[in-house]
């Protein structure tokens, strides 16, 4: 277990605390400079591979999913000549400045590699330090990952649909730093020890449930499409990749298992019909792509806009119970049931609100099938777009439910419940695992970053 430092000082910012006595507080400003990532592109203007002018850049979750960036998950964009774009240099400070997360605002990553005609997202500010400063650029992106200074981005990060992180917060961020560039060298050669390790261990646990959640769904691909009955007469589907199906199973048009009312499959508003200054701090909430997840609604991500917005909107609100399903990838066409947080909600631009007609089919089964790879696979085809795909309602409506007789899927759904939480219950254990050991990991790295442990006497142990 690594000891304190001897002597600790006041840092002179109350949300930092005590420092080590020979650490001196600075900021960023004077340690380096921002520059913008790219400006003035349009949406025609990327991923134009036959292009002499194309180029590399990096997009932004390669910072919001990396510590370190990733050359090998670089985007393309076209640069002409005449164009005065900022390049990326190796040791450069990557910042997400702008997102639809407070999670991910203020991110960090940091370039290692040598690379050449690179730039960054425009989402992005890039830091460079100044060539006279004795500081050690992985040392500092630690430092910028540690649970203090991404709260105190987070909490100057303003927005309601797409949070967004002025320049000069950045620039004017004090930090508190060791004098010499040896201690933070050997902080940052500590930390990259640990958090191998740790990341190690994390990266074996999510292959598992990865495993498990491709055991999950061949389970539903062959419930939903070949029933629990072996013994059944079976047709030609006439759909090479599906094979049989039991005889007595019908394709219909998803459209027909929907209730028969006047607002029973219907798309969000038009983005004109609910702009970013009709939100609001509380009221009804409005259900955005991030929520809806395969089988599961995320509750993480929460607008709202006022009951008379919702009243206005009323062919757009979604009850508990209904169906919500994602016009956009990924996948395209996901669903899940609405739970029954509140009386009801406002379904955003790019979803559907499907009521579902319970005589003809359940929600839960409907659920399974619409998350099935057959559904997924005809909503794919179905859908337009390059670089994320789009379903639009009208096609979507006429997408092929393939469908038991009612008592039929509750037999199945009965088995798929059951199945689904013997395995849900093995992933949610893991998940547990896995955020311990990611708070751990950030509990080192702040520790050692804010000076709580001294590790200049590390040595890195000889059988690694």
């Amino acid at each position: 277990m690594q000891k304190a430092y001897e002597k600790y000082k006041e840092s002179g910012v109350e949300w930092i605390g005590n420092v080590p006595n020979h650490w001196e507080p600075i900021r960023l400003k004077f340690l380096g400079a921002l520059y913008s990532g790219l400006s003035g592109k349009k949406g025609d203007d990327f991923r134009k591979e036959d292009s002499e002018f194309n180029h590399n850049y990096i997009p932004f979750t390669n910072i919001a999913n990396n510590f370190e960036i990733d050359l090998e998950k670089l985007d393309s964009v076209e640069i002409f000549p005449d164009e005065n774009q900022n390049q990326v240099e190796k040791n450069d400070l990557f910042f997400l400045m702008s997102s639809e997360n407070y999670d991910d605002i203020g991110k960090t990553a940091i370039l290692l590699d040598d690379t050449e005609n690179t730039y960054l997202n425009s989402f992005c500010k890039g830091f460079r330090l100044f060539d006279n400063k004795d500081l050690d650029a992985k040392f500092l992106n630690y430092l910028l990952s540690g649970d203090v200074y991404r709260k105190i981005l987070s909490i100057e990060a303003k927005g309601f649909t797409r949070i967004n992180l002025q320049m000069g917060k950045i620039q004017n961020l004090p930090v508190v730093i060791p004098a010499s560039k040896m201690e933070q060298s050997k902080i940052a050669a500590f930390l990259d020890y640990h958090t191998t390790l740790i990341d190690s261990l994390i990266d074996k646990k999510e292959k598992l449930i990865e495993k498990l959640q491709e055991q999950r769904q061949a389970i539903i691909n062959e419930a939903v499409t070949k029933g629990l009955n072996p013994g059944a007469e079976l047709k030609d589907s006439r759909i090479d990749w599906l094979g049989n199906i039991p005889k007595h199973w019908k394709f219909i048009k998803i459209s027909s298992v929907a209730k028969q009312n006047q607002y029973s499959i219907t798309g969000g508003p038009f983005g004109s019909d609910l702009k970013n200054e009709e939100f609001t701090p509380e009221g009804v909430r409005i259900i955005q792509l991030q929520n809806i997840g395969v089988g599961e609604f995320r509750d993480h991500y929460k607008i709202y806009t006022s009951e008379e917005k919702a009243d206005e909107l009323f062919s757009c609100n979604i009850f508990p119970g209904d169906l919500i399903i994602a016009k956009m990838a990924d996948p395209v066409a996901r669903a899940c049931i609405m739970p029954d947080f509140d009386r009801r909600y406002i379904m955003a631009s790019d979803g559907i609100r499907f009521e579902v007609n319970d005589e003809k089919v359940s929600s839960k089964f409907l659920e399974y099938a619409i998350n099935s790879k057959y559904f997924n696979f005809q909503a794919e085809l179905k859908s337009t777009g390059t670089t994320r795909l789009r379903i639009g309602l009208t096609e979507f409506k006429k997408l092929k439910l393939l469908l038991p007789p009612r008592a039929e899927q509750d037999i199945i759904l009965e088995f798929l419940e059951g199945k689904d939480s013997s395995i849900k219950k093995s992933i949610d254990s893991i998940n547990i695992s896995i955020q311990k050991l990611k708070e751990y990991r950030q509990s080192l790295i702040s520790e050692a970053v804010t000076g709580k442990i001294d590790v200049r006497d590390w040595q890195k142990p000889n059988d690694s």
